[in-house]
């Protein structure tokens, strides 16, 4: 007896996992027909479609306590004073970044930081290998004085600890004579410079130490002594405007912990600019209590992005948040890429992280946190200005989407933690 009822336990689970082999073989079939013609509709809506410059909703500046703040939203303007400050360097540059195009304006960075390095100032360069595949090795033509990092996708020793050596390298952040700074969503490229709305930040002051040091921490990591950046003291032990970086290297993610307490201290209003929103649990029921209680949540997404399969996981989110009261503003003008919130007229992030699974538990990201009315209001201007270009979804446009975009959302759903 016990052994035909052991035979049957044994059929039993072959069949529960072969249905459920069966079920994850259909779920992946499924998903692969729909990204496969998602991307297809996307191109072919693309393909001749005239590009246009981007929207400029202008260039502002704020005093905060004891640092001078620029916001840029123009790609040609934050160039032009990268590059300034490059050319005009007199001890150390320390950049890191995620997309480096070898065009013009690639050319531009390469020849001010060569320029630099040979004039005698330290030079330090990181950017990201897996997301510059597709420029030319031979591009990269650094002068021999310039340190450089090319970050591999997967480091060689991934099986220590996956996490800790897997993570893209996804910060976009420029530091030169540990007293000009400069964050934001910014890519180096000639495309970024026109064509796509982004948001960047200069920042003259204590700050500066912060940005400094993650780009020293990512640099350091089995690094002989003798090739390490020297660590320098902070300015200020608790400046107004905070740095806040992930480092994968460390297990540290403390972006995601800001995002977190300040939706929660929200009383009045809550802006958001993300061109990905594909966030984890926590925050989005933090999101939906917010609006649940009455304040004023808006969050800012590309109508159309450049990864339209990250826009269709977004759309899973779009029903939940508009019962709660949240306003979903979809940016028409162009592909919008800025990274930015701002709270109650008081608090204000501006970085390099998504609202995404990605950006706040894998990548390599850095904002900056500032706590300032002044700075706060011009942020606040930023949102409106954009807001002019955008096209609010509404309820029941929502609830009357075809089936088929339904049936959609639910299969791309389990890609959420991917992305």
């Amino acid at each position: 007896m016990n052994a035909m009822r052991a035979l049957a336990e044994i059929r039993e689970r072959r069949i529960i996992l072969k249905a459920a082999g069966v079920g994850a073989a259909s779920l992946l079939g499924a998903q692969a027909v729909v990204v496969a013609s998602l991307v297809g509709v996307d191109w072919w809506k693309q393909r001749g479609r005239k590009q246009r410059d981007a929207p400029r909703p202008g260039t502002y500046t704020a005093q905060v306590q004891d640092s001078a703040m620029t916001v840029y939203t123009s790609g040609e303007d934050v160039y032009e004073d990268m590059l300034e400050a490059i050319d005009g360097a007199e001890r150390s540059i320390h950049m890191e970044t995620f997309i480096w195009k070898g065009d013009e304006i690639g050319q531009r960075f390469l020849d001010g930081m060569n320029r630099a390095a040979e004039r005698g100032v330290k030079v330090f360069v990181i950017y990201d290998g897996f997301a510059n595949t597709v420029v030319p090795h031979s591009f990269y033509r650094f002068s021999e004085k310039v340190d450089v990092f090319r970050v591999p996708a997967v480091r060689r020793p991934f099986w220590k600890g996956p996490l800790r050596f897997s993570g893209l390298c996804h910060s976009k952040i420029l530091v030169v004579d540990d007293n000009i700074g400069f964050v934001g969503g910014f890519n180096i490229g000639s495309m970024y410079s026109r064509r796509w709305r982004d948001t960047h930040i200069r920042e003259i002051g204590p700050a500066v130490w912060g940005l400094r040091n993650a780009i020293a921490t990512v640099w350091n990591e089995d690094r002989a002594p003798e090739h390490a950046i020297e660590w320098i003291p902070p300015k200020n032990w608790n400046p107004e405007v905070r740095v806040s970086p992930n480092l994968p290297i460390q297990l540290v993610y403390p972006i995601r912990g800001m995002y977190l307490s300040a939706i929660e201290r929200a009383r009045d209003h809550i802006w958001i600019n993300t061109p990905y929103f594909v966030p984890d649990q926590q925050i989005l029921d933090t999101l939906l209590a917010a609006a649940r209680r009455g304040v004023d949540v808006r969050i800012m997404v590309p109508k159309d992005s450049n990864h339209i399969v990250a826009d269709w996981v977004s759309r899973g989110f779009y029903g939940q948040l508009l019962e709660a009261g949240v306003t979903i503003l979809l940016y028409a003008a162009c592909m919008i890429h800025s990274k930015t919130a701002t709270i109650d007229g008081e608090w204000s992030t501006v970085g390099t992280a998504n609202l995404d699974r990605l950006s706040l538990s894998f990548n390599y990201e850095t904002n900056v946190e500032i706590v300032d009315k002044d700075f706060a209001a011009e942020m606040e201007k930023v949102f409106l200005s954009d807001s002019t270009h955008c096209d609010e979804l509404t309820s029941p446009a929502w609830r009357d989407r075809h089936p088929m975009a339904r049936v959609a959302e639910v299969v791309l759903a389990p890609l959420r933690p991917l992305m």
